[in-house]
């Protein structure tokens, strides 16, 4: 079994195939990774009792591929051409080990794999910093850094006293013109704000601009957002008279980067989900983890520019140790991991879950910290997945809370309907002001994790 004090042994526990396939940066590495899931083109596989995995693959040319995986990063490396991390050979190998007792087994680490794994492992031993935090600055780069904030803050200053301006001006003349106005008028604020070098502000003036075609009923939700609006315009003015932690938040809400500056705390963290985004310029990775020890919740960020897939990838339902750094901020829950210091391994029972009127009361209470919070991880218990009108609820004994109306047309919501066939089961999710979004889910086996993303 694993020794959970961070020296990883034999664990005899294999992902399963769709663990392995959650590594995968897209749709067609998961295709092509399946296809290389058989025997056939391997040779010489193999692996150790400290997370390793190595094999050859036939490929095109005269040389196999040589790939190998190191399962406490996930880490990986091959001699094929491909960019993409992990490539098809990684997935082929690891989809090859998680499917067949007999192929992988244990073995001597080959010449070819040794010496990537010895780096590795020297690395860890020397007990590399946990997360990727900024070098320490002369101090002439801190002075020329320092006027460089400054004068960032001076044009955010500019935009968020203009911005104050214009939405005066929208209520002054009545929010029903703004449905009139078209997008235009708000794409020309955000393109302002952007000026500013303040691109949270510039996301939720473009928000707004999509309130009035949402729907019935879009006047109230425009006051609210514009409201919102207007209480992160008043806050980054007035910052210097907020408490630090609330000006951390206010600072990183307008668009400026946080550092991962705050405690270190090791932990065994369960990996529940992995969710990717995109607004057609970037790819935003979010992987939820949680502290089995702690309680606490953390949430990993990573980012792939020009259509390219985030490194960062784990293996949802699986559990490993490692040293997780967070960001500063009231409420903030980003946070940044370092390498696994165990062999990641299936988990034993899912986070504490609440009822639906404790998630309620959680999200409440986040809000008094940060309240431009648009959502928080939330564990319910005991819930069953029910019809609601046009839209569905998660329900306890004695509440229900509405699932979110983006996620009625997703594939994950009847998966959870099917997982729990009219029984009550333990999702984990986000839970905000639009409703409940479902990521992962546990029926009665709860070492058993159902993505629902």
């Amino acid at each position: 079994m694993l020794r959970l004090d961070g020296d990883p042994a034999d664990t005899g526990e294999r992902w399963t195939p769709e663990q392995v396939l959650s590594l995968a940066p897209d749709d067609a590495s998961r295709k092509a990774g399946a296809r290389l899931s058989t025997a056939g083109p391997w040779s010489a596989t193999g692996s150790d009792g400290a997370g390793a995995v190595w094999g050859l693959c036939k490929g095109s040319g005269g040389s196999p591929y040589r790939t190998v995986v190191d399962l406490t990063g996930p880490a990986y490396t091959c001699s094929c051409p491909s960019r993409k991390f992990p490539c098809k050979h990684a997935l082929g190998l690891l989809l090859l080990w998680s499917r067949d007792s007999t192929a992988a087994g244990g073995a001597a680490v080959p010449d070819w794999a040794a010496p990537w794994l010895t780096v590795r492992r020297e690395r860890a031993a020397a007990g590399r910093p946990a997360a990727r935090t900024c070098a320490a600055r002369t101090g002439g780069d801190a002075e020329a850094a320092r006027k460089r904030a400054e004068r960032r803050a001076a044009r955010i200053t500019a935009g968020a006293t203009e911005l104050e301006q214009r939405l005066a001006d929208l209520l002054r003349g009545g929010l029903a013109a703004a449905g009139r106005s078209g997008y235009g008028l708000w794409e020309e604020t955000a393109a302002r704000m952007v000026d500013a070098q303040a691109p949270g502000l510039a996301s939720r003036v473009r928000e707004l601009g999509a309130v009035p075609g949402s729907g019935a009923g879009w006047p109230p939700r425009l006051l609210e957002e514009c409201a919102l609006l207007h209480l992160l315009d008043t806050a980054w003015l007035g910052r210097d008279r907020l408490p630090e932690p609330l000006a951390v938040t206010v600072r990183t809400r307008v668009g400026l980067p946080s550092v991962a500056d705050g405690a270190t705390v090791r932990d065994h963290w369960l990996i529940l989900s992995q969710d990717d985004t995109s607004d057609g310029r970037l790819i935003t990775r979010r992987i939820w983890l949680h502290g089995r020890d702690t309680g606490r919740s953390a949430l990993l960020l990573s980012f792939g520019a020009a259509g390219r897939t985030p490194q960062l990838a784990l293996p949802v339902g699986l559990m490993a140790q490692a040293d997780v750094t967070s960001h500063g901020g009231a409420g903030q829950l980003r946070a940044e991991i370092g390498d696994l210091l165990s062999v990641p391994v299936p988990i034993d029972a899912p986070p504490k879950g609440t009822d639906c009127a404790g998630a309620t009361g959680l999200y409440a209470r986040a809000l008094r910290d940060d309240p431009w919070l648009e959502a928080l991880p939330v564990t319910l218990s005991g819930v069953v997945p029910v019809p609601a009108g046009d839209g569905w609820q998660l329900a306890d004994a004695d509440d229900a809370l509405p699932v979110a109306p983006a996620v009625v047309s997703r594939p994950g919501l009847w998966r959870l309907v099917a997982l729990a066939g009219g029984r009550p089961v333990t999702v984990f999710g986000e839970f905000g002001h639009q409703g409940f979004v479902p990521l992962t889910a546990w029926s009665d086996d709860p070492s058993e994790t159902v993505p629902l993303i």
